[in-house]
């Protein structure tokens, strides 16, 4: 059930009807467990399964873990939960890909091994749930948040529909504590949230579908055979197709809390405007690189155990990071790239920012860092979008291809450097900006025109192939 769908349209209109409805907050409550365990169901029921026994166990360890005063026992109840979640994870998103190069790493030797195909369907939003469930027994174990809610309450949080399959990752401490006590959206909370709803879903359907999608699709299925004008229009336009798709579904799963009353965390802010390889995983998916930071980077050790432990920490950090992403070497290319810049960044700080000239601080010098960022991090998303080594290589060997024949429409490309050259002004002159302070400022007539040329873009562009949003594989 997509966002953009007139499924999902109606689904709401139900849901939303029925919890205003309802007497009691319980009761309100209830309706969205159900209406969230139906709307995974949407996806495939079978797996509601997996989603309630995790959901369960977590919540039946927690508190088990906040009654125990036995240092020792706790630990046990909480690497039974480390050893769950990251087994179920590990074996629908990683078994095809483990078993595959294990059969790899024998033929290497010599050995022919044939095992039977596992056939694994991968339970969609398992990444998301699966953080979000872990942190709550983490956090419970270090005493940083109560574990005795009520099962309905944490069923609530873990698979409340609008960041179940592809985030934001909200944690315990940030969602729990409002679905405890009752709530309903105010006026203006339920008028920014469809507004979110409304920026959201152009963001996906007109941004990232219908302006980026179409280059990136032609260049990426046959690399070879474009030129170098094709290429970095994929490439460039493979930057604003992430940043838009996963971005619109992060405006709608915000929104859509927020006409429930339920406020979720920021996950970008204006990443493509950052200074830097740091600031820019501060601004791009942010419930995630804070994920990392607070329970994997940090408990290695973080910066606390000498220079070599920190870059050898910051790497590991990336490359589980990139390999969050999905079950392939591509993507633990793309998180060791990202480990790569920032422990060079790193160490360029640690060595030169005392000697940085004296106009570092000005304009110019910071335009061309954000500009540098932007040209980095576009091509390290080559390995992201591409299917194997080879294309990769392709892609990158096209960006130096220099052809007269482009195999690209001219009047499909241009709209491409057209849109990522204005998102990438976009984010540069509101880097230290939020999208509804810079809406407010805007006049009743802005507000309604901006608005209307949304809906009316969006009614234009629908009716086509309904694009399932990128990390919705994740």
């Amino acid at each position: 059930m997509l966002f953009n769908s007139l499924t999902f349209l109606v689904f709401f209109a139900i849901v939303f009807t029925l919890h205003r409805l309802m007497p009691s907050w319980t009761a309100q409550k209830r309706v969205l467990l159900a209406a969230s365990y139906l709307f995974y169901a949407a996806w495939n029921p079978p797996y509601v399964a997996i989603l309630l026994f995790s959901t369960t166990l977590d919540w039946w360890l927690a508190r088990k873990i906040w009654q125990n005063a036995v240092p020792g026992q706790r630990k046990l109840l909480l690497l039974l939960s480390l050893l769950s979640n990251l087994g179920l994870l590990s074996f629908f998103k990683y078994g095809n890909f483990l078993l595959g190069n294990f059969r790899t790493a024998l033929a290497a030797i010599g050995v022919i091994y044939q095992p039977p195909a596992l056939d694994i369907i991968l339970p969609i939003g398992i990444s998301f749930y699966t953080f979000a469930s872990l942190s709550y027994t983490i956090d419970v174990y270090r005493r940083e948040v109560q574990g005795h809610w009520s099962f309905l309450d944490y069923a609530l949080f873990v698979s409340f529909f609008p960041h179940l399959v592809a985030g934001p990752i909200v944690r315990a401490k940030q969602l729990l504590p409002q679905i405890v006590q009752p709530r309903q959206a105010s006026r203006d909370q339920l008028g920014w949230g469809l507004v979110l709803v409304c920026f959201g879903l152009f963001s996906k359907v007109v941004m990232a579908d219908n302006i980026f999608a179409p280059v990136v699709d032609q260049v990426f299925t046959d690399p070879a055979a474009h030129n170098v004008v094709d290429s970095w229009a994929a490439v460039l336009g493979f930057s604003g197709q992430i940043y838009f798709d996963f971005s619109g579904y992060t405006l709608c799963a915000i929104g859509l809390a927020l006409c429930f009353g339920f406020e979720f965390p920021d996950n970008f802010r204006h990443p493509y405007g950052a200074r830097g390889f740091s600031d820019f995983w501060r601004r791009w998916h942010i419930t995630l690189s804070t994920w990392l930071r607070d329970y994997l980077y940090i408990p290695l050790g973080g910066s606390r155990k000498g220079k070599r432990r920190t870059y050898i920490d910051l790497a590991l950090t990336m490359l589980i990071g990139g390999l969050w992403h999905g079950a392939s070497w591509m993507f633990v290319l793309w998180g060791g790239l990202h480990g790569l810049y920032l422990a060079i960044e790193r160490w360029l700080r640690e060595n030169f920012s005392r000697h940085a000239p004296p106009g570092d601080g000005q304009p110019k010098p910071q335009i061309i860092l954000t500009l540098f960022t932007f040209l980095v991090v576009s091509l390290t998303w080559i390995p992201f979008r591409a299917p194997d080594v080879r294309a990769a290589g392709n892609v990158f060997m096209g960006l130096f291809r220099f052809r007269s024949f482009s195999a690209v429409d001219l009047l499909s490309m241009l709209p491409v450097y057209i849109a990522i050259a204005i998102t990438v002004r976009w984010h540069i002159a509101l880097r230290d900006s939020s999208l509804e302070a810079q809406f407010s400022r805007l006049g009743t007539v802005a507000q309604t025109s901006v608005l209307g040329l949304c809906l009316v873009t969006l009614f234009l562009c629908s009716g086509g192939d309904e694009r399932a949003f990128i990390y919705f594989q994740f």
